[in-house]
């Protein structure tokens, strides 16, 4: 494995959903909280927020379909309030309301059945995705990139953040060329990696650094 890919991944190998507190899982309560936190991570806001946003959630009773169900809209929007994810708070209460109440209702709060009814296409999957109030392409993209530690048939999911990352770390561009580059099992944590690269010049910096130096010295 190349020395900047080892480096990516021990320093900024973690996954949003571990950072959320979720153990992912193919499981129907890890892949609702996986769904919320894409919901939430899709907004305009910074990681941070909508990681502490979706943690608040959870820890209200809001971790599976039927939770946040019962949870009162105004428990959702004091839920988000104490993420400080309040920019968005009272349309965002309103989404996932909608959106548990759809995941209960056709998939009955299991989105493995989602995965079964896409036949695991990952097209007809964002399609469906996509009917979740909230959830527009940017936040099927990041549910792909973290869910394809337990769907193998999204692997390789690298998108635009992954591979801008891919870019500032002087690594391969092409989709393919860059999976390559680590067993799949990695896939996750390296796109999750690679989106943080692309937001933090410095973490770049500091990843790249040994690489400039051994070429400095040639």
């Amino acid at each position: 494995m190349d020395a900047v890919v080892k480096k990516l991944l021990r320093e900024a190998g973690r996954t949003y959903a571990e950072e959320a507190g979720i153990l992912v899982k193919d499981q129907p309560a890890p892949l609702f909280r996986l769904l919320v936190l894409s919901n939430l991570l899709s907004a305009r806001v910074s990681a941070e927020i909508a990681v502490n946003a979706a943690r608040e959630l959870f820890e209200a009773g809001g971790g599976t379909a039927r939770g946040l169900l019962r949870m009162t809209w105004q428990d959702r929007v004091d839920a988000l309030g104490r993420g400080h994810y309040a920019r968005y708070d009272e349309s965002t209460a309103t989404y996932l309301g909608d959106m548990a109440e759809l995941a209960q209702d056709k998939y009955g709060g299991d989105l493995r059945r989602l995965a079964r009814d896409s036949g695991r296409d990952p097209q007809r999957a964002s399609e469906l995705l996509r009917e979740f109030p909230g959830m527009g392409p940017t936040g099927v993209s990041i549910f792909f990139r973290e869910a394809q530690a337990v769907w193998p048939w999204l692997r390789p999911h690298l998108d635009e953040p992954a591979l801008k990352g891919a870019e500032r770390l002087g690594l391969p561009t092409d989709p393919k060329r860059l999976a390559d580059m680590v067993p799949e099992k990695e896939m996750a944590r390296f796109a999750a990696a690679l989106v943080r690269v692309s937001k933090d010049e410095e973490l770049a910096e500091s990843i790249t650094a040994g690489r400039r130096v051994a070429s400095g010295r040639r």
